[in-house]
Parts: structure tokens; sequence; C-alpha cells
């Protein structure tokens, strides 16, 4: 595997991870998931599937899937390849959940993938989690 391909597979990995934890309504959408969604809006019809990444009317838990794996939230960085790895995440709590409570499982989520993944690293991964908005 190259480096990018490897760096884009983790990065979708730590995305999965993130997404799977209660709380979290989506990762923060780069600049083309949110022209998208303003496509997507002004091309609805009334019985036009919602966006994506909005929450559906009368189910305040449930959110549309995406397609795809939206990386824009997650951003990975390592100073060279023997330091510690950087991983910072932006993402959008659902409002009955605490946003700190949110971010810590987040944290503690991509945390334990990274040591599972890898386990032969000797420091441990730096995660900062920032909660960006609540729905």
């Amino acid at each position: 595997m190259t480096r990018d391909i490897a760096h884009t597979a983790l990065t979708e990995e730590i995305a999965r991870a993130v997404e799977s934890v209660p709380g979290v309504a989506f990762l923060r959408p780069g600049l083309a998931g949110r022209l998208r969604s303003n496509r997507t809006r002004s091309q609805r019809g009334k019985d036009a599937a919602p966006p994506v990444g909005v929450l559906t009317a009368g189910l305040p838990t449930t959110v549309v899937p995406t397609p795809g794996i939206p990386t824009a939230g997650v951003r990975l960085g390592r100073p060279d390849d023997t330091g510690r790895r950087h991983v910072e995440i932006h993402l959008v709590a659902l409002r009955q959940a605490r946003a700190l409570d949110v971010a810590r499982a987040a944290r503690r989520g991509v945390e334990a993938h990274l040591a599972e993944k890898f386990p032969a690293e000797p420091a441990p991964a730096r995660v900062t989690v920032t909660v960006t908005g609540q729905v």
C-alpha cells in the first residue's frame, strides 16, 4: 500500500470509529459536503429523500446514513515516521447527549482503535475532539 492510500484508509477507519460512538450525529462536513447539501436541498421535491447528514423528521435520534465515508471531520498528522500520531476530530453531537461525554467517548474510541491497529507503537496518539455543534 502506498503512503497516501494507507493514510486515506486509516482516516476512513477512524471516521467509522467516531460515527459509531453513541451521541455522535455526524462528522463535520467539509466544503464539498456543504455545497452538496445546498444543491440537494434546492433540487429536492416533497417526496425526495432528506439530504445527507440531516436528521429525519419525527425521529430525533436517527441520522440519514451518509453514502461513502465522509472524512472531512478527521485530520491525521505525524511529524515523522517514528513520532507520535496527531488525530484531530470535529464532530456534531446529538442535542440529547452531553457534548463532553460524546467527546470523551469519541476520543477513547479512536485511541482504542489506534492501539489495536498499531500495538507496537511506543507513544500513544494525541487525539483532540472538538464538538462543533449539536442537532
